[in-house]
């Protein structure tokens, strides 16, 4: 024991305390998470691999790789002892993900009616012409590209968003004819912007980005069809992120003017950042005036919505001053060109469930309100719905004529940025009306009446829609058709409104909507309850049947009013 003890202390050997060398191990989810975001790479990875090993064998190399490397990653997501090993891992997934959507790009990259417009208005600007209000239907001729109808019986076959996508895409004219170049800018402002949005993220939750940008093949397939909203999201990335924090302490600083004026460009790029912006900027509002106070947080809002202002005038300026009338037009077109009804929301209750609806405008009134009343609730309980901020303006479009899944997939990567960067604490100081009274027992009853006084409205407008009757009541009297085509349809029409109607008439098979149908007889305009006989040609001349027992719809929309009217065509047996 003395001898242990004169050890201890011999001079010139100090004594150390035990210090551990092993890694810090990383958390049971952020492996968890890891593992989905590569797992996630799987999805769609295998038509895109056929596709290659036909055309591209080199494409299907590279795959073949990225195969191996989502193999590994796996393995290691799961073996790795270290935060800073499994970082790395989170780094390959990445590099695998951003690999796997460029191969997609080269083999995947037919275009799409957002895609040939965008392209063509960055020509035609490369040009000196006009970009609004010029119709160019040769870009749809015969080649496969849809086409988006109008109540009117026409084509909306017009440039109709902002121009920051065919200012961007100008420069790329020369990768080809087509939609190329507007394609590969989305693609090419996807990838950056996922590289951005993993970079702003915080260690763990990085994979995230991957998995909500890159993997189950849904933002990617949008990049690759062109899509201005693409450029929008990758913009609206940096903002999204801890943007509860934006102008804290009363500056803006240059973070926050960056972040200013990657809301204005997103703006310039697309609609669909409009509909976020106000919810953003009320957010922000009462976060700084909970700790600022109301001028302090007013002056912030100001400054934030000035940056934000000039960034999108200084990318409008050119089409203000050239065309201001066609621009205005334009950029409002989504807005105002009566496209048919179409998408997943209620709207499928006069499409499919009902043979249709007089009352089509309510669902955009119906739309409107909702929106309106989401933003009221965001206000008043701004401090339980703030982490919500980029996920509430989307239920708008639900109620919407136009109610595409494509407007709520696109923006996902958005809800992922606020879940991880803007949780409830950020606001649980924040300032919100009628906060300060003290809890009561009526309390919670007067916030359920507060909700449902401010839906009602929206709610209301919806049910009106949905419950309208078809003004239009159609028989069919003569179907002529061979073994495979139909080639004339006569029916009697009866109009039960009491507003003269123009009709314009399409078969429809399932989601799809064949083009406008001639009209051989019949009068354009069917008066006030009166009855006519038209008889109808498809444009082509003849139109394709589809297999027995597949359902035909003959539906004939109107634009003054919006209508909508159904009835199932059926094709007499020989």
């Amino acid at each position: 024991m003395l001898l242990a003890d004169t050890q201890l202390t011999t001079p010139g050997r100090p004594t150390r305390p035990a210090v551990s060398t092993a890694p810090e191990p990383p958390t049971q989810w952020h492996r968890v998470l890891t593992l989905l975001a590569d797992v996630s790479l799987f999805i769609g990875t295998r038509d895109v691999w056929t596709q290659a090993a036909v055309h591209r064998p080199a494409v299907a190399a590279v795959i073949s790789v990225c195969y191996a490397s989502i193999l590994v990653c796996g393995v290691l997501a799961l073996v790795v002892r270290g935060r800073r090993a499994l970082a790395r891992v989170d780094l390959c997934v990445l590099v695998t993900g951003l690999t796997l959507a460029l191969c997609a790009f080269v083999l995947l990259h037919r275009g799409t009616d957002e895609s040939v417009l965008t392209a063509q208005a960055a020509r035609e600007l490369v040009a000196g012409h006009g970009v609004y209000g010029h119709p160019w239907p040769w870009l749809f001729g015969g080649n496969g590209i849809a086409l988006t109808p109008t109540v009117t019986g026409g084509y909306d076959t017009t440039y109709g968003y902002p121009p920051l996508a065919p200012l961007l895409t100008a420069p790329l004219l020369w990768l080809g004819h087509g939609g190329l170049p507007a394609m590969a800018l989305s693609t090419g402002a996807l990838l950056i912007g996922t590289v951005v949005l993993w970079w702003l993220l915080p260690a763990p939750w990085r994979s995230a980005a991957t998995m909500a940008c890159l993997g189950f093949s849904m933002i990617s397939m949008y990049g690759r069809l062109g899509y201005p909203a693409i450029l929008a999201l990758a913009l609206l990335m940096p903002v999204v992120v801890r943007w509860p924090r934006i102008g804290r302490g009363g500056r803006l600083g240059p973070a926050g003017v960056a972040q200013a004026a990657c809301l204005g460009a997103a703006c310039a790029a697309q609609q669909l950042p409009w509909f976020l912006t106000p919810f953003l900027l009320a957010g922000i509002y009462a976060v700084r005036r909970g700790e600022l106070g109301a001028r302090a947080g007013g002056l912030v809002v100001l400054r934030l919505a000035g940056v934000a202002a000039t960034a999108w005038l200084l990318i409008n300026t050119y089409f203000i001053v050239s065309e201001p009338v066609a621009w205005l037009k334009g950029i409002a077109l989504p807005l105002t060109q009566g496209a048919v009804l179409h998408g997943q929301g209620l709207v499928d209750v006069s499409l499919y469930l009902t043979n249709g609806s007089d009352r089509l405008d309510w669902y955009g009134y119906a739309s409107l309100l909702l929106l309106a009343g989401l933003l009221a609730l965001f206000v008043l309980f701004v401090r339980r719905l703030g982490p919500a901020a980029t996920v509430l303006p989307w239920l708008a479009f639900w109620l919407a004529t136009r109610s595409q899944d494509g407007y709520y997939l696109m923006m996902t990567p958005l809800w992922l940025a606020a879940a991880v960067t803007a949780p409830a604490a950020e606001f649980a100081g924040a300032w919100q009306p009628f906060a300060h009274r003290p809890a009561g027992p009526y309390r919670r009853p007067a916030r359920i009446v507060a909700a449902v006084l401010l839906l009602s409205p929206a709610l209301a407008s919806a049910a009106l829609a949905a419950t309208g009757s078809p003004p239009l009541r159609m028989e069919v009297t003569s179907v002529r058709h061979g073994v495979r085509t139909l080639s004339r349809l006569t029916l009697r029409v009866t109009n039960t409104d009491d507003d003269a109607l123009t009709p314009h008439f399409t078969l429809t098979r399932g989601q799809g909507m064949y083009p406008y149908f001639s009209v051989l007889r019949g009068p354009a305009t069917l008066p006030a309850h009166a009855t006519a006989t038209y008889e109808l040609r498809p444009p082509a001349g003849a139109y394709a049947l589809p297999k027995p027992g597949q359902r035909i719809r003959l539906r004939v929309f109107t634009s003054s009013p919006q209508t909508l009217s159904s009835t199932d065509v059926t094709l007499p047996t020989a």
